[in-house]
């Protein structure tokens, strides 16, 4: 977990550099930094620092772990770093494939750190940003102010996005290697655990993350065309993932109409019947992978009640006096809505709610049950469980026990799945990720990876940042001990060349900025951020392609 990831995200960031430590505001750097002399944190000794009694804990902790044979300057004290690398050394050419939030930190920090890198990100939808436009929930505009960094990296004059571009298509990583001299692979988790049930197939199935695509307005999900005529919706999963899609299926239209949601999932949530939410784990309240803040809007979610049932907590109030702080508030949170009357006010508000929503705890998906005609789900049959274990070693396990929960809508959130994306590149099909020592793809020197193709689809915007800077570092290191190809690389001239005899024609980032424009001009007249382009035809059309 990175200490205080606002401050690095700001001084990772193009522009001036600033320091910003636990409980500091921002401003310029310690004094001296740039001038190699005595800071506040650290004095700079043969090109080495040694770290004062005065630097933050975390900060010890994230460079000497991160850089076990060197130890750079804190965050705004870069010269020693650049210093690192010779004069005379060419300039690295390096190719980062996704321009996700891992990509573009990765690319933010290599930047950063080495004078004369010069990065290409090569993406296959036509606009960047990845999940940051795609995944995050359209009533979080906050969390998408990340861009506005992703946005100063793209803009520097030793960045250069590439879009339309299919890797593994229209170019493959062993071409893309012959021409950098470094390749990392970004390119997140584009597919969904699948449940392995019978009835998984039928219509109304889906999984939550084509459902949110299809809200966030990703083009291969634009034609999903969910049907909410039900009553009841079943959510499989309980991370916060789960919890997003619940609080857009139960939101009322008119609190989303000002966000970037698209009008089309704008158009068919106004006309939704559904009700009721069940959102189903395997496991208990001690379990749960979706965090506090995302619960609590859930339970003060306007129009809605929560329904949990008080027996799934007995015994806990002893169980949570030795978990993690985060933990115990979070599980603190959930015994207190499922087991203590609410005040006049809440209970008034809760009296007058129209919709419902509820956690179904020790129930595993065992089969998805059709409608009589077989053309539609109707429910499905869930297995009881008990937990076996304890700690991270605990388990659900069925207890022989079925019941079934009667539904029109399943959509299954039980986790993102990486896919291999070259024959030449290893890939775990079982845990879904490239296999790596530290961001080194085994095996294949000059090759890397972060993000969640790196360690699996788990964590934040912050967890992955914490993970490319360290990527970043370790191609740097690898850089500077001569283990990268030597001499200089075409980089992507040669790659433009391959492009363009295959008829692919990639979009710069100033065509993103034109789409960009378009979709804000678009967003004007109703009051919205912007209204997304869904169709890559059209966005094509629209730069004159």
């Amino acid at each position: 977990m990175l200490c205080f990831p606002r401050a690095w995200e700001a001084g990772f960031g193009a522009g001036p550099r600033l320091w910003a430590g636990p409980g500091r505001g921002r401003g310029p750097g310690p004094a001296g930094c740039e001038r190699g002399e005595q800071g506040r944190h650290g004095i700079r000794s043969a090109g080495r620092w040694l770290v004062s009694a005065m630097a933050p804990r975390c900060w010890r902790w994230w460079y000497w772990t991160a850089w076990p044979r060197t130890r750079p300057p804190p965050a705004g004290c870069t010269l020693s770093v650049r210093q690192q690398f010779s004069t005379q050394e060419q300039m690295p050419q390096i190719c980062v494939v996704g321009s996700g939030p891992a990509g573009f930190y990765t690319a933010q920090h290599l930047l950063k750190h080495h004078p004369r890198a010069h990065v290409d990100i090569f993406e296959k939808q036509l606009v960047p940003f990845g999940l940051v436009r795609f995944g995050v929930a359209p009533d979080h505009p906050e969390v998408k102010n990340v861009i506005n960094t992703f946005t100063q990296t793209a803009h520097s004059d030793r960045c250069a996005f590439h879009g339309n571009v299919v890797v593994g298509r229209d170019v493959t990583v062993p071409e893309l290697r012959e021409a950098y001299h470094a390749v990392v692979l970004s390119y997140g988790a584009e597919d969904h655990q699948a449940l392995g049930i019978p009835g998984e197939e039928l219509p109304g199935v889906f999984s939550a993350r084509a459902f949110v695509g299809w809200y966030n307005g990703l083009p291969e999900n634009r034609e999903l065309a969910p049907d909410l005529s039900c009553d009841t919706a079943v959510i499989l999963g309980q991370g916060n993932v789960a919890l997003d899609v619940a609080r857009i299926l139960l939101t009322p239209p008119e609190h989303l109409e000002k966000t970037d949601i698209t009008e089309a999932a704008l158009g068919v949530l106004r006309q939704s019947r559904v009700k009721t939410v069940w959102i189903v784990g395997r496991r208990g309240p001690l379990q749960v992978a979706f965090t506090i803040k995302e619960l609590r809007e859930m339970i003060q979610l306007p129009g809605t009640r929560p329904i949990l049932d008080p027996a799934d907590f007995l015994g806990l109030q002893d169980r949570i006096k030795e978990v993690p702080r985060p933990r115990k508030r979070l599980t603190e949170l959930l015994l207190r809505t499922a087991t203590e009357k609410p005040g006049a006010e809440e209970a008034a508000r809760q009296a007058s709610a129209s919709r419902t929503w509820g956690l179904r705890f020790f129930r595993s998906p065992q089969q998805v049950l059709p409608s009589p005609d077989g053309r539609q789900v109707a429910g499905i049959r869930l297995a009881v469980t008990r937990l076996e274990g304890v700690g991270d070693t605990t388990r659900a396990v069925p207890t022989g026990d079925v019941e079934d929960l009667p539904c029109g809508l399943v959509l299954s959130s039980v986790g993102y799945k990486s896919r291999p994306i070259d024959h030449s590149v290893p890939f775990d099909p079982k845990l879904g990720v490239i296999p790596n020592m530290e961001g080194r793809v085994v095996d294949v020197p000059g090759l890397y990876c972060s993000g969640w193709v790196k360690r699996g689809p788990t964590g934040v915007i912050a967890t992955t940042m914490t993970d490319s800077f360290l990527t970043g570092q370790m191609l740097l290191q690898d850089l500077k001990a001569g283990l990268l190809p030597s001499g200089p690389r075409p980089g992507y001239v040669a790659i433009e060349a391959l492009l363009s005899s295959r008829g692919v024609r990639p979009v710069s980032f100033s065509d993103w900025e034109k789409l960009d424009a378009e979709e804000v001009s678009r967003g004007q007249g109703t009051g919205k951020p912007r209204e997304k382009l869904l169709d890559p035809q059209e966005m094509l059309r629209l730069l004159g392609r």
